[in-house]
């Protein structure tokens, strides 16, 4: 029997993030992104979410290479992670590479990793695979669809993109190479889904410029502009405008400076002689003659912004006055950290400006009538959308319909299922390992779903530890039994519930015993489950209940 072409989708679908599609013909495989995603806000103390990388560990000997449309952190941000157990070229475009050898660097990790630059209309052989990079706009620059040929037919993996007819740099996308493409022949089409919901077009970057220019112009306070670090070109109209009204630019956030550092020197910025200043300096310059760039647009808790508006940024504090502008949409589920730092800018009576007020940010996903076109250039055989929730691809899905396809030639998949084509077919056959991998500190993948359980227990309920000392011979008590709470209830106005709560442990204690003799378990076992249903008739609370036994 021939081949068959397997896609597998490791994240990116039915979430936002941690991007990883997975291409595999016979003992061949090519990786597409290898992406990190953000913690909810009930994932206590984790850092990032990476994709479970089992399947690539597992087969790491087929894998011929790693192919990255962009250098976001939800398509590049994993890779560190995966490169310590498998070891395969990467390539990229320029800048992408750019920030992919710091995030090495950063790792130590550079001088074990071939990474490959590449450029638009390059095309790279992978094994049984042939990688073609096509030139999409996206929020940054060097972004790139590939074509992906195969022995079963072509395959068009958009990565993040958006029609954008005026973009500050890098030039249109390459509509005339997708449509030539759709004449020879594309078997499927893997396209993104984030802005699948919104009718029209989305709007050019370029337009926000002008609303820059405005709230420059005529502007006698100091300025502080907040946007996405990789947001090349939006950092370089803020610098140009900034240029313009005669104001000196200073930078805070190790992001946003590492990413204009790369950005710079690959030559996609242009910054004039003597514009930048060291963020210690701005002091000394009048306030008119000011602006700077920060991170913190998502209301990071450690961001430069954040810091800040909460008075603990060394260099920098909030003034009465100072014009703040917004220049990003919010991620969904950082609504609430935002709103804390506008709240905070009000409070120290800065003049707020979002992008409600002004058209301060565009995004850099496609919306309806963009994707429309992409569907008719490329005119694919088997659509698979990707890169987004549930509803966003039930909905691209919709679209595709509307277009002329049939329902049996669209594939609404999830992470670790299975996809294999054939020149006339394509349907899931099986599932891989797949999931969600939390990084907390140093620790990769030993933080898991009951540390998690545990961990928000302990958050909404808090903690009580009893101890107590028995007689290893026959069980009886020698001393305590002694509370100790933790994020429960205040002890010194709670005296009288803590001496209640000792004397039922006590009570518990000894009835244990008097059962179960010196079975230590039975014993903890019961006195947990006591002062659980005892804490909840009086408090209505479920602490986590930790019963210590010293045998002595």
């Amino acid at each position: 029997m021939a081949e068959k072409l397997k896609i597998i989708s490791l994240g990116g679908l039915n979430e936002i993030g941690k991007n990883l599609t997975v291409y595999e013909y016979g003992g061949d495989i090519i990786v597409v992104d290898v992406g990190m995603g953000f913690p909810d806000t009930d994932m206590y103390g984790v850092d990032v979410v990476i994709p479970d990388f089992t399947y690539l560990i597992q087969n790491a000997a087929k894998i011929r290479g790693i192919f990255l449309t962009h250098g976001h952190e939800d398509h590049i941000g994993a890779l560190p992670y995966l490169l310590r157990s498998v070891k395969a070229p990467i390539y990229a475009t320029r800048l992408t590479a750019g920030l992919v050898r710091l995030k090495l660097e950063e790792h130590r990790l550079a001088d074990k990793t071939r990474l490959i630059t590449c450029e638009a209309g390059d095309v790279v052989r992978a094994g049984r695979f042939a990688v073609e990079f096509i030139h999409v706009n996206h929020s940054i620059a060097d972004a790139v669809a590939f074509a992906i040929r195969t022995p079963v037919g072509v395959c068009v993996h958009t990565g993040d993109m958006k029609i954008d007819p005026t973009p500050i740099s890098g030039g249109m996308i390459d509509l005339g190479r997708l449509g030539q493409l759709g004449k020879e022949g594309v078997l499927a089409l893997l396209c993104d889904s984030t802005n699948v919901e919104r009718p029209g077009f989305t709007k050019s970057e370029r337009s926000v410029g002008a609303s820059f220019d405005v709230l420059f112009r005529g502007c006698e306070q100091r300025i502080i502009v907040t946007t996405f670090a990789s947001n090349i070109d939006r950092i370089q109209q803020i610098i140009s405008v900034a240029v313009k009204y005669g104001r000196k630019v200073a930078i805070t956030g190790r992001s946003m400076e590492n990413a204009i550092k790369v950005a710079t020197e690959l030559g996609y910025m242009s910054i004039p002689a003597n514009v930048m200043v060291d963020l210690a300096h701005i002091k000394s310059l009048p306030k008119e003659k000011v602006c700077v760039i920060t991170t913190g647009s998502q209301g990071e808790t450690m961001s430069a912004l954040t810091r800040m508006a909460f008075n603990t940024h060394k260099q920098i504090d909030i003034q009465a006055g100072d014009r703040v502008i917004i220049s990003a949409s919010a991620i969904p589920g950082n609504e609430h950290d935002i709103g804390n730092v506008i709240n905070e800018l009000y409070r120290k009576d800065a003049e707020v400006i979002n992008e409600r007020e002004r058209a301060l940010h565009v995004s850099g996903h496609a919306c309806q009538d963009e994707l429309k076109i992409i569907h008719a250039l490329v005119k694919p055989r088997f659509f698979i959308p990707v890169h987004g929730e549930q509803r966003m691809l039930k909905t691209h899905a919709k679209l595709a319909r509307e277009m002329g396809m049939e329902a049996k030639n669209i594939i609404i998949s999830d992470i670790g299922k299975v996809i294999e084509l054939t020149p006339g077919s394509a349907r899931i056959t099986g599932t891989v390992p797949a999931g969600r991998v939390f990084v907390d500190g140093y620790g990769v993948g030993d933080v898991g779903s009951v540390v998690l359980r545990d961990r928000k227990h302990l958050a909404e309920d808090g903690m009580i530890v009893v101890s107590c000392a028995l007689s290893a011979e026959d069980g009886g008590l020698i001393s305590g039994p002694e509370v100790l709470t933790r994020g429960f209830v205040y002890v010194k106005e709670s005296e009288g519930l803590m001496e209640e709560l000792r004397r039922t442990a006590a009570d518990s204690v000894e009835d244990a015993v008097a059962r179960y003799g010196t079975d230590w378990a039975a014993i903890k076992t019961q006195l947990k489950d006591e002062l659980g249903d005892y804490l909840y008739k009086k408090t209505k609370r479920s602490p986590m209940i930790l019963p210590v036994i010293m045998a002595v």
